[in-house]
Parts: structure tokens; C-alpha cells; sequence
């Protein structure tokens, strides 16, 4: 391409970069207000604005007050939570499948979920901090605990992606296998179904505090892995290629698997596990935007966003009155699309 045309064709790839962007937040933006309509209650989009407007002080809603209390306090707290673990979860992945550089790589990887589990049922189950310590507190304790073992059996083993890898694996099964002993030996058959419910994934009992906290930490690791994006790209060439290209190996790897941890730990505290968001959604944003991780760390976090608050909206739907855990329908969703993006992966090559 000549000078001229290449001066001509950067405009318009930002006009379009920009469009792109744009209609990603608009998507979601849409996606929110709609989400929340669906239930028992009659709830229309305009209501939603209605109440938003009214808590902002740009206007005054005329909805009754149960009607704007079911606006304000039950939907839209959890569908803003769901897209913002949505967001988190896909972030973390896009990091550690390029950190690692093992793209079947997750923000539960690192055994984080695991932890989480094990804190959580222990708190329950066991009345560990004797009523001090709630669930969400003791599921995020436990995720830190586990990801300190994974740095030290990581770094004492040399330090390589393989061997951190290879570590979470390990602390995965060992929390997996602490939380199913405390169960089985412990628990009753009510506490059982409700630490299972917890554990697969639910965003029930999402509050505002909630949605602030978790929006709080992701913002921050969106900046510190943003300012990391060229590192992250060099690490997908191997530690030796970035080495040489002046990326501090092993300070920047610990930075990000720290930072995607506190993120994982803080999701999973206040929503469960819920499964293959973080796998899947990187992927299918490299599709679309490439591998460049200045643009693939927002389009997976927009992706992840729409893509979750949708799953929680049928997870509460689907057989009303009963809901089911948000984990089993990204689950369930998730693998036939995970199998997809294998086939295409497959037939470029």
C-alpha cells in the first residue's frame, strides 16, 4: 500500500474503532435496561430509566414505591453485578491465557475458586470466626490463602508458567477435596443445598455494596493490566522474547497473577464460581478485535458484561419460580461454544 493510501485508511480505522466501541457500551447500556424488565413484575424499560433518573436527581419517578423498590433494589443491582463479574471473569482469562500461554487457561486456574469454596464452607458449615466473619468474607480469605500457596509452590518449584500452572492444578484439587470433606462430614442436608447452590454460581443476593466493591477492584485491574498490555503481548511470544524486548519477567508475572487473583477473589466472594466466562469469552474477542491486548482486554470485558447479564437473566427465568445457579447455564452454554471456537481454531490452521 502506498503512503497516501495508508494515510488515508488510518481515519477511517479509527472512525471504525471508535463505531465499534461505541456500539459495544450502547449493547450493554440496552442490555441492563432490558435485562431487568423480565420477571413476575411488571417492569418496562422506561420505568427503569424512570427510577435511575429519579436516584440521580434528574427527574421524578412516578412508579410505586414497591414497583421502584423491585427497580432499584433487587434487579438492577444484581444485573449490574452480573456485568461486572462478567467483565472481571473474562479479563482475568484474557490475562492468564496469554501469561501462561495456555489457552485453556482461567481466573479459577490459579485454584482461587477453590479457595474460595473451602473459606466459605468453613464459615457456614463450621461457624469458623464465630459470627464474625460472613460468607463473603470468609470465601475471599479462603481465595487468598490459595493463591499464596500457588506462589509458593510455584515459585519454589523455578518460577516458570508451567510450573505456576501446574501448582493452581494442584491447589485446586487440594481445596476441592478440603470443601468436599467438610461437607460430607459435617454439613446437613440444608446447609448442603445451600453451599452447593452458592458454589455453582448465584447472584441472588447481590447488593449495591456488592457492585461497588467488585466494580471498585476491577477498575483497578483494568488500569494496571491496560499498562501492561505490551508486556502481556511480548509474553505471548514466550518469557525469553520478552525478556529480550525489556519486559521484567518474573516482577510483571507475579503483578498480574496477583492482580487477577484479588479480582478473582473478590468475584467469587460475592457471586460463587461461575465457570467458563473467563474461558471462552477471550477467545471469542480475539475473533473479533485480534490479539493486541489494548483492545482485547475492553472488547472481552464489554463481551463478558452482555454476555453474563443475559445468562443470570434466564438462570432467574427459565423456570420461574425456581432458579437455577448461574454456573450450570454458563456451563451449558459455555462448552457448545467452547467447542465451536475449537473447530474454527482447528480449520485455520
Amino acid at each position: 500500500m502506498s503512503e497516501d493510501g495508508a494515510r488515508r485508511t488510518r481515519p477511517a480505522l479509527r472512525v471504525g474503532g471508535a463505531l465499534f466501541w461505541v456500539g459495544g457500551l450502547a449493547l450493554l447500556l440496552a442490555s441492563i435496561a432490558v435485562a431487568i424488565t423480565f420477571g413476575p413484575a411488571d417492569i418496562e424499560v422506561s420505568d427503569v430509566w424512570a427510577v435511575v433518573a429519579d436516584r440521580a436527581g434528574w427527574g421524578h419517578s412516578r412508579l410505586s414505591p414497591i414497583r421502584e423498590g423491585i427497580v432499584w433494589e433487587l434487579r438492577l443491582p444484581r444485573t449490574l453485578l452480573a456485568a461486572v463479574c462478567g467483565a472481571g471473569l473474562g479479563v482475568c482469562g484474557a490475562v492468564l491465557q496469554s501469561l501462561l500461554r495456555n489457552p485453556l487457561a482461567d481466573p479459577f486456574v490459579l485454584g482461587v475458586s477453590s479457595g474460595a469454596s473451602t473459606g466459605a464452607v468453613l464459615v457456614v458449615i463450621l461457624g469458623v470466626g464465630g459470627g464474625l466473619v460472613s460468607l463473603s468474607a470468609g470465601a475471599f480469605l479462603g481465595a487468598l490463602c490459595a493463591f499464596g500457596l500457588v506462589l509458593v509452590l510455584g515459585y519454589a518449584s523455578g518460577g516458570t508458567t508451567d510450573r505456576v500452572l501446574l501448582a493452581g492444578v494442584a491447589a485446586m484439587q487440594l481445596f476441592s477435596a478440603l470443601t468436599s470433606f467438610v461437607v460430607i462430614s459435617s454439613a446437613d442436608a440444608e446447609q448442603t443445598r445451600g453451599v452447593l447452590f452458592w458454589l455453582l454460581g448465584s447472584l441472588a443476593n447481590a447488593s449495591w455494596a456488592d457492585v461497588w466493591l467488585c466494580a471498585a477492584v476491577l477498575a483497578v485491574v483494568l488500569v494496571v493490566c491496560g499498562a501492561k498490555a505490551t508486556a502481556l503481548d511480548a509474553f505471548a511470544f514466550g518469557e525469553e522474547a520478552a525478556a529480550s524486548l525489556g519486559v521484567s519477567v518474573g516482577r510483571t508475572r507475579l503483578l498480574l497473577l496477583a492482580a487477577t487473583a484479588l479480582l478473582t477473589a473478590t468475584l467469587v466472594s460475592t457471586s460463587g464460581a461461575i465457570g467458563f466466562v473467563g474461558l471462552v469469552l477471550p477467545h471469542a474477542a480475539r475473533a473479533i478485535v485480534g490479539t493486541g491486548h489494548r483492545r482485547l482486554l475492553p472488547a472481552t470485558a464489554l463481551a463478558g458484561a452482555v454476555f453474563l447479564v443475559w445468562i443470570d437473566t434466564v438462570a432467574r427465568t427459565v423456570l420461574d419460580p425456581q432458579e437455577l445457579p448461574v454456573g450450570v447455564m454458563t456451563s451449558l452454554i459455555g462448552v457448545p461454544a467452547f467447542v465451536v471456537i475449537l473447530y474454527r481454531g482447528r480449520r485455520l490452521r
